[in-house]
């Protein structure tokens, strides 16, 4: 799921994740706040208290990306019996991995630094922005096989236990 994470950095081994979890997320307004509710009880088991504030604006961008910008215009935004959007949170010694899965197969669109230097004013368009700022990497790439859309994730390099 996560072959991009190879590129430029040392060998990752998804089967050896120290820890990893996930969360359903439906189409509704309070799925962000379920999100960071998730991440925060997530980091705190896995004691990376420390590092939420960084985790939980990236992943707070990346679950808000997938609900305004990868769901089909006629997804209700109630409970669903299928959840659209999944959030996954792995760990590994030195790196802690934030993925969220939305059944759209486009990429996200990142703006230009000079196109957000313009309109100071716009409440929409940073999102990409600071998930590139506050995480050490991202990136996406579509699903393949029995899955249809996408993967978009953002890696964070942890200190050496």
């Amino acid at each position: 799921m996560l072959e991009p994470l190879r590129q430029g950095l040392p060998p990752l081994n998804l089967a050896a994740a120290s820890d990893a979890a996930s969360c359903a997320l439906h189409a509704r307004y309070e799925a962000v706040r379920e999100a960071r509710h998730f991440t925060r009880g997530t980091l705190d088991q896995w004691h990376l208290g420390d590092r939420f504030d960084d985790v939980c604006l990236v992943v707070s961008e990346l679950v808000t990306n997938a609900l305004r910008h990868a769901l089909p215009t006629n997804t209700p935004h109630l409970a669903a019996p299928e959840p659209p959007v999944r959030l996954h949170l792995m760990r590994w010694t030195e790196r802690l991995v934030c993925a969220v899965r939305d059944p759209s197969d486009e990429g996200p669109v990142t703006r230009e630094p000079e196109d957000l230097s313009e309109d100071c004013s716009a409440e929409s368009g940073r999102g990409l922005f600071l998930v590139d700022s506050f995480s050490d990497s991202w990136g996406w790439h579509p699903l393949a096989g029995a899955l249809s859309g996408k993967v978009v994730w953002a890696l964070f390099r942890l200190p050496r236990p």
